[in-house]
């Protein structure tokens, strides 16, 4: 079990915790989930069977009865119980998880029933921080489990996986023994002086810089592993007609916005979530830059002006039947860097023409990505989105195998730990006395258990499990 400097498992609340743990809605099926001391003795009270007494059945077991509404006696469902006996559980305490059928009011009448039996409703991430408190998960895997509800991509859950299957935690656990393996050396020179020889210098330098080193390597790998947790924002923007909602429906494969030949249809930014070479993206559909006719259309422009700001890529979309005009060339001095210029409608134009076009834009965008595709026919798509993996990955698309930091919070902690190691460093360096070394390794060690929870606040926790949906 971790243990933490301000909180253990004997802290939390142990009162008998429940809420419904699949999406509420229409569905097959609807689960209910239990979980604490008296779990199996709310399950005696709702759950009714002619030879099954849920108390008295072994772990792991499935039984088919009746929930009852204990008040008025009345049956809410034909159900099935599962029984999960402390400490071979999810959350390591006894828990109960009730199947009936899924619709919303069978599943809210349920829930009423385990809760007149005496549960109390679940706080969001409660009993994934009961598996934390319990030892069942670390804080870094707990963290996960949220990762991957949320995965929004192939390449986004297969990161989460990893790091539920403790694939970072492994990582930093090692790195916190040796750190342990060197301070307790430290310790033992300075209190007992006469029995015990002081560390040699260049060893402990040794040991460090190599732990810097891993450190080294896990923070380069978290903005590339940040991207496939959290994605990006994309503005497509332009002046009116340039074919930006045909272009948003491209990459979405699907027709999402509105398409006319009237200039200004898109009065309103559209945003829909798009998995570009596992990248979650999302992709707004802005109204076209020019000026405004009238207030509402004033206030799309404003919209696309702020989205424009606002987007980690921006894609700037011309029209290559009309060529380049004074407001594309206006619209391209005010976009930063971090954008591609796509040129639409090539499919209606000679090769001639469209080489002439793309020699005038790369005049005036010099060094710019450009590239030419048809929103109408999907010439060109797939370049497109192998240039936004790849000014948005360096290069560097697809997962590779090893541990990848995905979480800011994590990354936090090892540039933390990393500038200790640093401090640590410089003390040898400068042949001070070998208890000055402690400060700093300590202070590396508490950041690293940041990230496992070793040494995590209860302020910390509980802001992490907030993020939780109720049920998880």
């Amino acid at each position: 079990m971790y243990l933490m400097t301000t909180n253990s498992s004997s802290d939390y609340d142990i009162s008998t915790i429940a809420a419904i743990a699949t999406a509420v809605g229409s569905c097959g099926i609807g689960v209910i989930r239990i979980s604490g001391p008296e779990a199996f003795a709310i399950a005696d009270k709702v759950f009714k069977s002619a030879s099954v007494v849920p108390s008295q059945k072994p772990s792991h077991t499935v039984h088919y009865g009746t929930l009852v509404d204990t008040k008025s006696g009345e049956p809410v469902d034909k159900v099935l119980l599962t029984i999960f006996r402390a400490p071979s559980s999810y959350t390591g305490e006894d828990v109960v998880e009730i199947s009936c059928h899924g619709g919303i009011v069978t599943l809210r009448k349920a829930l009423q029933a385990v809760f007149a039996a005496g549960a109390k409703p679940a706080e969001p991430g409660e009993f994934t921080k009961r598996a934390f408190l319990n030892g069942r998960l670390d804080l870094a895997q707990a963290e996960a489990v949220n990762d991957l509800i949320k995965a929004q991509t192939d390449d986004a859950q297969r990161l989460a996986l990893r790091q539920l299957g403790g694939s970072l935690s492994t990582e930093v656990s090692k790195l916190t023994d040796v750190l342990l393996s060197i301070l307790s050396r430290i310790e033992a020179a300075v209190d007992f002086p006469e029995d015990v020889e002081e560390p040699d210098y260049h060893e402990l330098a040794d040991e460090i810089s190599n732990i810097a080193g891993v450190i080294d390597r896990l923070i380069s790998t978290s903005d590339r592993g940040r991207i496939y947790r959290e994605g990006i924002s994309l503005a497509i923007v332009g002046r009116p007609n340039v074919g930006k909602s045909s272009l948003l429906n491209a990459l979405l494969r699907q027709t999402r916005a509105i398409v006319t030949a009237v200039p200004g249809t898109t009065r309103d930014v559209i945003e829909e979530t798009i998995n570009i070479r596992g990248i979650p993206v999302v992709a707004a559909d802005t109204a076209g830059l020019r000026e405004a006719s009238d207030e509402v259309e004033r206030i799309g422009v404003e919209l696309t002006e702020r989205t424009m700001v606002a987007a980690g890529m921006v894609l700037v979309v011309l029209d290559a039947s009309t060529g380049i005009t004074d407001d594309d060339r206006d619209i391209l001095h005010r976009i930063g860097t971090t954008s591609i210029i796509v040129l639409n409608k090539v499919d209606v134009v000679s090769e001639d023409s469209l080489q002439e076009i793309l020699s005038d834009i790369r005049t005036e965008a010099i060094g710019r990505i450009v590239v030419p595709v048809s929103a109408a026919t999907g010439e060109g798509i797939e370049d497109l989105e192998d240039q936004i993996a790849d000014m948005v990955l360096g290069g560097h698309a697809g997962v590779p195998e090893g541990v990848f930091v995905t979480n800011l919070r994590h990354k936090q902690a090892l540039i933390d730990a990393r500038e200790s190691l640093s401090r640590a460093l410089e003390t040898i360096e400068q042949e001070m006395p070998v208890d000055f070394l402690s400060v700093d390794l300590i202070a590396a060690r508490m950041s690293l258990g940041e990230i496992t929870g070793e040494t995590a606040t209860e302020d910390l926790i509980d802001r992490i499990f907030s993020d939780f949906c109720i049920g998880k």
